[in-house]
C-alpha cells in the first residue's frame, strides 16, 4: 500500500480530534471505514501508529514521528489547492483585488492609488477590527492582502503561508481629548496629566485593551475604563466624558484635540500580508505612499515626525524618524 495525501490527512484528523469517531465525521466517512484505512495503514508502515483505549486515540512514538512529517506536507497540499481555487476563479473572473484591512487613514489614498495603478482590476475592501481575523482571510484564499497593525506586546497569531512586509515597525500611538481639556495647550500630554480621566476601548480590537491597561499599569494609573466602540468614544470625547488612544494619523474634529504622549509609551507596527512575495510586491509602494501622505495631513503627527527628525516619506534618510521597512518574513 503506498501512502497518499488523504492517509495523511486521516492521521492528522485522527491526532487532532484524539477520536476515531470524531475524526471519521470530520473527514466524512464512517468510523468503521476509518478504522479500516488506519489498521492498513499501519500494516504498511510496520507498527502502530495510535493507542486506542476509553480515553481516546494517542499517538505512539512512531505516530508522532509519522505526524512530524505529515503535518506540513497536508498544509501544503491544503495551501495549494487554496490557491489554485482562488487562481481559477480570477481567471474566470476577470483580475480582481481583495483587500482586508483594520480601520486606517491611509485606505482612501491607497485604493485612489490602486485605480490607477490597476485599471479593470475590481477591487473589493472587507474592513475588520480583528487583525487576526483578516490574517485567516488571507490565509485561506478569502482574501489577497491585509493591512493590519499589532499592539506592541499583544503579538498577532501566526498563519501558515503568509508573507509579511513592515510597513512601519513602531508607530506611536496618541490620545484624543475633549479640545478644551487643559493639557491641549501644549504639544504633547503627560499620562500623569491624565490620572483623573475615564477612559474608553474597542476591547473586540485584538490587543487594544492589554495594550492600553500596560501602558495605564507602566505610568502607575487605574483609571475607569469603559468598553465601547470609536464612533461612540469620539462623541463622549468630544464632551469630556472619556479619553481614548488614537492613531497618530488622526485629524481632530469638532470638540476633540490629538496629541502625542510623553514617551510614546505605547506603538504598534503596521504589516502588510498576503500568500506571495508578488501579491506584496503590487501594492506595498502604494500603501507606503498613502500612509505618508495621511501622516503629512495630520497636524500632530506631522509636527511630532518634525520633532523626531523624520523624513516625511519613503525617501528620508535610513534610521531617521519612526521605524520602518521592507522586511518579508514568512
Amino acid at each position: 500500500m503506498e501512502l497518499e495525501v488523504r492517509h495523511l490527512r486521516a492521521l492528522c484528523a485522527i491526532a487532532d480530534t484524539g477520536s476515531l469517531h470524531k475524526a471519521a465525521r470530520q473527514l466524512g466517512m464512517s468510523q468503521p471505514s476509518l478504522t479500516t484505512q488506519l489498521r492498513r495503514i499501519e500494516n504498511s508502515l510496520g507498527g502502530e501508529l495510535f493507542t486506542r483505549g476509553r480515553t481516546g486515540c494517542r499517538p505512539t512514538p512512531l505516530g508522532r514521528t509519522v505526524l512530524l512529517r505529515a503535518r506540513p506536507l497536508v498544509a501544503e497540499m491544503r495551501a495549494l489547492i487554496t490557491e489554485t481555487k482562488a487562481a481559477a476563479a480570477r481567471a474566470a473572473e476577470g483580475p480582481r483585488l481583495r483587500i482586508g484591512s483594520t480601520a486606517s487613514r491611509a485606505l482612501p489614498g491607497w485604493l485612489r492609488r490602486l485605480r490607477v495603478l490597476l485599471p479593470g482590476t475590481e477591487t473589493s475592501l472587507q474592513m475588520d477590527v480583528s487583525a487576526n481575523a483578516l490574517l485567516r482571510m488571507v490565509a485561506v484564499g478569502q482574501l489577497d492582502v491585509a493591512f493590519v497593525h499589532e499592539v506592541e506586546g499583544c503579538p498577532l497569531r501566526p498563519q501558515d503561508g503568509l508573507r509579511r512586509r513592515v510597513l512601519l515597525e513602531r508607530e506611536p500611538q496618541f490620545v484624543s481629548v475633549a479640545a478644551s481639556h487643559p493639557t491641549t495647550a501644549r504639544p504633547v500630554i503627560r499620562l500623569s496629566e491624565l490620572a483623573g480621566e475615564r477612559w474608553m476601548v474597542d476591547p473586540t480590537v485584538d490587543g487594544e485593551w492589554d495594550g492600553l491597561r500596560r501602558m495605564l499599569t507602566g505610568a502607575g494609573l487605574n483609571p475607569q475604563i469603559l468598553q465601547g466602540d470609536y464612533l461612540t468614544a469620539s462623541s463622549l470625547v468630544a464632551t469630556g466624558e472619556v479619553v481614548t488612544l488614537c492613531q497618530p494619523t488622526s485629524l481632530p474634529r469638532d470638540g476633540m484635540a490629538v496629541r502625542p504622549l510623553h514617551g510614546d509609551p505605547l506603538g504598534v507596527r503596521l504589516l502588510l500580508a498576503a500568500r506571495t512575495e508578488e501579491d506584496l510586491d503590487a501594492v506595498y509602494g502604494e500603501l507606503e505612499e498613502s500612509y505618508w501622505e495621511a501622516a503629512m495631513e495630520a497636524p500632530a503627527y506631522r509636527e511630532w515626525l518634525g520633532r523626531t527628525d523624520s523624513g516625511s516619506g519613503p525617501g528620508s534618510s535610513p534610521g531617521s524618524g519612526p521605524s520602518r521597512g521592507r522586511m518579508t518574513v514568512a
